[in-house]
């Protein structure tokens, strides 16, 4: 396995070219348009971009993703510009991976594996790097044998038949994936330590009546910007990818008092890898358990409407589809392109423009997060037979229990619920 450029070797700082591939005249602007994305995650990763290259294709190769001349047309490019690393926009296949070292006699790395390293170098809660480096160690596994492919294999000669021996590098293989294999178990053992550490948190949340809303969107979006400006959070934020990849909850006062709780999350991305995601499900877990999204969009950005869609594609994915969502159009400060406001727009309902650098629109957004409280819980009196305890139990762990009294064989309760499960246990409720 080529191993990725260390800190060290960064700060050398790799010189790297970038490859993706199209099919179709219609297609080569977003082609671009991706590799410019590329480009910063590069960069956030900590190499220099010398040539961003969108490759027209016919077909794609299967065991080298590009056909033969474009490669050769790939590899003079890379030794003219002095090229130390290659990277592929699109996931690439561990056996074309080793077919295109050998070509290039360069490490090639692809999206998924620039993503990865990004998340590692950023994560700051040990949660975040035990997720990561499971992840890592999922995407490293059916790539061992690019580690060990320069080893030579070994035939027997004479003895019992001149058998078949196993060489060094086959070997060693074998011992590095049991390895992983037993890492892979103790990470999964270490995730559900602070899962169940997570749920102890979630379950006295869910008690209160204090309303959770999560903020979500594209990485470089404002979250953190906009969580910062409404509850002085000081929350890291830097104007690169995944700045912050770890939750952070805080208090925020709405203008009639109530108290609510602002989560801001991992920022997500196109071809978001499916192993991260599922790495991820604990930490986004803060998003899931939240009564209502803020979806924050970048407003300037040329690509606006596709990282919008990314973004509920990927909530869709999470199980999120269904959940309340208020839509902020961020940054219309800077925005020249009225249409793309327009677009946006239209694509989303109830749509708040504002700026979180520049304090503006925040009272429409405060006035839409009131509204969408008003269908979020509700409080009621419930009377539930005492044969049918594990009901109260339930409900107490899941509301703000206001009082509790008896009445011959009936428990009754006074509680602030979510709507949902008041609707669930409409026939306990009594007026």
């Amino acid at each position: 396995m080529t191993i990725p450029p260390n800190e060290s070797d960064l700060q050398v700082e790799k010189k790297v070219l970038l490859a993706s591939a199209y099919q179709g005249n219609d297609k080569k602007a977003l082609c671009e348009e991706h590799l410019d994305e590329l480009e910063l995650l590069s960069e956030t990763y900590g190499v220099k971009v010398l040539a961003k290259v969108p490759c027209p294709v016919r077909k794609y190769d299967a065991s080298t993703y590009l056909t033969q001349g474009k490669l050769e047309e790939l590899v003079t490019l890379s030794k003219e510009i002095g090229a130390d690393l290659i990277i592929f926009d699109d996931e690439i296949s561990p056996s074309q991976q080793r077919n295109l070292e050998k070509i290039f006699q360069l490490p090639v790395m692809d999206r998924t594996e620039v993503i990865l390293e990004v998340f590692a170098q950023r994560a700051r809660t040990k949660e975040a790097r035990l997720q990561i480096e499971y992840a890592r160690v999922k995407y490293q596994a059916p790539r061992l044998k690019r580690l060990w492919s320069h080893l030579s294999r070994q035939h027997g000669s004479g003895g019992s038949g001149g058998g078949y021996q196993k060489g060094e590098g086959e070997k060693q293989i074998e011992l590095d994936r049991r390895l992983l294999k037993k890492r892979l178990e103790q990470l999964l053992s270490e995730i559900e330590v602070v899962k169940q550490h997570r749920e102890v948190q979630r379950v006295a949340r869910m008690r209160s009546s204090t309303p959770v809303f999560a903020l979500v969107g594209y990485t470089n979006a404002g979250k953190s910007t906009l969580l910062n400006a409404l509850t002085d959070a000081d929350v890291f934020v830097e104007d690169k990818l995944f700045a912050t990849l770890d939750t952070t909850t805080r208090k925020f006062s709405l203008s009639n008092g109530q108290e609510v709780l602002l989560i801001d999350t991992v920022g997500f991305i196109r071809k978001l890898p499916h192993l991260l995601v599922a790495a991820f499900k604990s930490t986004l877990e803060e998003a899931i358990q939240a009564d209502i999204l803020i979806h924050v969009i970048d407003s300037t950005h040329p690509m606006a409407l596709e990282q919008a869609r990314t973004t509920l594609d990927v909530l869709q994915e999470l199980g999120l589809g269904k959940k309340p969502i208020i839509t902020v159009l961020n940054k219309v400060d800077k925005s020249q392109d009225s249409g793309m406001l327009t677009k946006l727009r239209l694509e989303f309902a109830h749509t708040i423009p504002l700026s979180a650098l520049k304090h503006q629109g925040f009272e429409n957004l405060e006035e839409i997060m009131l509204h969408e409280l008003s269908h979020q819980r509700k409080s009621v009196s419930m009377r539930i037979p005492q044969s049918e305890y594990a009901l109260v139990s339930e409900v107490r762990r899941s509301g703000n229990v206001l009082n509790q009294d008896y009445d011959e064989n009936d428990v009754l309760i006074e509680v602030d619920l979510p709507t949902a499960l008041a609707n669930k246990w409409k026939d306990y409720i009594t007026p």
